[in-house]
């Protein structure tokens, strides 16, 4: 399978509210809006990923969407989203493997776990391995051909 781009797909319960909490809340930048102008679906920059939030759904969303959301600075985006009245589910903490994450909820019950990457963290290091260094060689002149040394 050749993945070409992917992305989250929400239906949420209520459009509208949905589109307010991600793009005025959390502050997602907004890649593009389709559908009707009045009640438009929309799709969100999620870093290197997209998150869809358009239609709606008839029942829950239920808990098996979650959403990751790398940040820079947790312990900042707790204090925003709670000003802003975001429900907090988890205050921030580090884990055993050694990233900070607390985990909020959008309007529907979405759960949305916000991650720091510390600066000492495996992750913020490039592990690969460097090429071997070749040693430089100047490339030898090339032999001019003997019709063009004639004409000269």
């Amino acid at each position: 399978m050749e993945v070409l781009s992917s992305r989250i797909l929400l239906r949420p319960a209520d459009l509208g509210r949905s589109r307010r909490f991600y793009r005025d809340v959390l502050g997602l930048a907004v890649y593009r809006e389709f559908g009707p102008p009045e009640d438009p679906g929309m799709v969100f920059f999620l870093g290197s990923g997209m998150l869809e939030v358009s239609g709606r759904t008839d029942g829950s969303p239920g808990r098996s969407v979650m959403i990751w959301l790398q940040v820079r600075d947790v312990h900042a985006e707790r204090d925003r989203l709670a000003a802003a009245g975001v429900r907090i589910l988890r205050e921030p903490a580090t884990e055993s493997w050694g990233l900070t994450e607390m985990w909020i909820e959008d309007p529907d019950g979405v759960r949305i776990v916000l991650v720091e990457v510390p600066a000492d963290h495996p992750l913020r290091r490039d592990t690969r391995s460097l090429p071997a260094r070749r040693s430089a060689v100047s490339p030898s002149p090339r032999p001019s051909s003997s019709r063009a040394a004639g004409r000269a």
